[in-house]
């Protein structure tokens, strides 16, 4: 074994970034159920991400400025910037019908679009259809999933479908935004990536929210919803896609996806104070199936990495 396969072991920066996101992320789901409150989907999507764009608004400024900045960038963030406007408005408007915890343990599925793309794209990912442990991985994240759905007691009520059919569109939009921004972006810096991605995620978010939204809502809004939608943009948008993108850059997209997966629980602690959402002992225990699942995909993932640096 040589001295790159043991940095390969371990990737502190990457692992760090992944937590940060998760932490993030975390949150971000509970500001934008307090949000609908106040707004609506398509205002409360441009408004946060109109912040997350002045955010980084300076630093791409700076980049140009010194001639850091990768032209190509403006053209490479077309793709990722249009999944992810698709992506944003069905993530919003999910939570006008379902709850934190349970939109985020749905959205979970996206760990298959992930994996399906990443095979199919990214050839040093094709190691893992060799893997007994990443499919046995990735079908208790299956597992788990379904049975968070099925044993939700009002399932089968209106209001609940349409949140389940939007949040399961939203993370197959997920999986293609994730997917093409490691396309995109692969030698260019994540914050001027992310930076590009946001300008032009603010322009079709502001046609979605002037056809379909309310703007004036935001001027009758008080200190505390501004404050969450302030303090969302920068942690939830501006910092914590910025974090993921440098972790896919550097361990790929699969790992980074997986780490998510434990998101719903982080959720869940804090939607139960916040809003009272709670979820049943057998959505727990299948919950609980998604996470093994999730484990043992990350384990099989290490393991072929170690043998192919070996």
């Amino acid at each position: 074994m040589n001295e790159h396969t043991k940095t390969r072991k371990f990737d502190a920066t990457a692992t760090l970034a992944c937590l940060g996101a998760l932490c993030f992320w975390a949150m971000g789901p509970n500001f934008i159920k307090y949000l609908t409150g106040y707004l609506d989907a398509w205002t409360q999507n441009l408004l946060r991400y109109f912040v997350a764009c002045l955010f980084w608004l300076p630093f791409l400024a700076l980049s140009v400025r010194r001639k850091r900045f990768d032209k190509r960038t403006w053209r490479r963030a077309i793709l990722p910037a249009a999944a992810n406007i698709v992506m944003q408005s069905l993530w919003a408007a999910a939570f006008y019908y379902i709850d934190p915890a349970f939109m985020v343990l749905l959205t979970k599925t996206t760990i298959i679009w992930i994996a399906g793309f990443s095979l199919v794209f990214f050839p040093e990912e094709r190691t893992l259809a060799k893997s007994k442990r990443f499919w046995l991985g990735l079908g208790l994240c299956v597992v788990g999933v379904v049975g968070v759905l099925y044993f939700k007691e009002d399932f089968a009520a209106k209001g609940t479908m349409a949140g389940v059919v939007i949040g399961l569109a939203a993370a197959f939009m997920w999986g293609v935004y994730t997917v093409t921004v490691r396309m995109a972006f692969r030698d260019i810096d994540s914050r001027s990536g992310f930076s590009v991605i946001s300008i032009y995620t603010v322009v079709g978010l502001a046609g979605f929210a002037l056809a379909f939204g309310k703007l004036g809502d935001c001027l009758n809004m008080g200190v505390k919803p501004w404050a969450v939608v302030v303090g969302s943009a920068v942690m939830c948008i501006a910092l914590a896609h910025v974090l993921y993108y440098a972790a896919m850059r550097r361990i790929g997209a699969t790992i980074p996806a997986l780490v998510i997966l434990a998101q719903p629980f982080a959720v869940l602690a804090i939607s139960y104070v916040v809003f009272g959402e709670s979820l049943n002992v057998l959505q727990l225990v299948f919950g609980a199936a998604l996470l093994v699942g999730a484990g043992l995909a990350v384990w099989a993932q290490q393991h072929l990495n170690t043998a192919r640096n070996s």
